[in-house]
């Protein structure tokens, strides 16, 4: 597993609100899930097409599930 080199800001640097805070390392760690994913699949004999649009519809998924 790869380490993500992206750190939480400080409390002490004012930053606004955690969400603020937490967002550079949830991108960064959002952004390493999705290309594991797509090596995996692609590895496991899917094309690229097909592992991001799998990828995007768990997206939309998730979205239509949480507004419920």
């Amino acid at each position: 597993m790869t380490a993500v080199s992206t750190s939480v800001a400080p409390a002490h640097d004012h930053v606004l609100t955690a969400q603020e805070a937490l967002e550079p390392l949830f991108l960064a760690l959002e952004e390493e899930v999705e290309v594991k994913m797509i090596a995996a699949a692609v590895k496991a004999g899917w094309s690229l097409e097909d592992a991001v649009e799998a990828i995007d519809e768990l997206r939309r998924s998730e979205l239509v599930g949480d507004a419920h």
